[in-house]
């Protein structure tokens, strides 16, 4: 099968009291592993069955295939966000990302500003992204399994999931609460840091 559920890159208690045990047993094992289930599913005996996962989501999302879509790109948006955390991670960023968040938006404050209120904005469930683009780093939200990923010259460089599966067991409807711990405490900026491109 081309589609697979990575393990976290961390145990499931190392971003506790942030981010439960029980929540990373459900939102990885339980949903994320259902998506990659549902996506093998649907390109069995296809001519995606071997493709990469990439080509899966951008061929879906052109031919109109909102189902495939949908659960491929969230195998992605998941695989990607569990990335973008770690244990003792959060706070001001180094390296060139904080370069150019400075170039960008003027401060990692006003990055911050955006980006929380992207998360906290999104309706109903979606993604707060943080992209590389020619021009510069931007900040978007998208609903549902949307994904930067299929936006011609869009990289995606750091993503904060804000479907309520992802808190509300730690949070419940305090979403708020979620996107500023995951600002101060979550955010692993040298995996950030490597995905601009060189």
């Amino acid at each position: 099968m081309s589609v697979t559920l990575p393990p976290l890159p961390y145990d499931y208690s190392a971003l506790e009291p942030h981010i439960s045990r029980k929540t990373l047993e459900i939102h990885h094992d339980k949903h994320h592993a259902k998506y990659v289930a549902t996506a093998n599913t649907m390109i069995s005996g296809t001519e995606l069955e071997h493709a990469d996962l990439p080509t899966i989501i951008k061929t879906a999302k052109s031919t109109g295939n909102a189902g495939l879509f949908n659960n491929a790109a969230q195998v992605w948006n998941h695989s990607f966000y569990w990335e973008c955390m770690k244990a003792g991670g959060g706070g001001e960023p180094t390296g060139r990302v904080a370069e150019m968040i400075n170039a960008s938006f003027g401060s990692y404050a006003a990055f911050r500003t955006e980006f929380e209120n992207a998360g906290n904005t999104a309706f109903g469930s979606g993604w707060a992204w943080l992209v590389y683009t020619p021009t510069g780093l931007k900040v978007t939200k998208t609903t549902g399994a949307e994904t930067p990923l299929t936006e011609e010259g869009c990289v995606p460089i750091l993503t904060m999931d804000v479907w309520e599966h992802a808190y509300y067991l730690d949070y419940q409807n305090m979403r708020p609460t979620y996107v500023t711990t995951f600002m101060d405490h979550l955010v692993n900026w040298d995996f950030v840091n490597a995905q601009i491109p060189k």
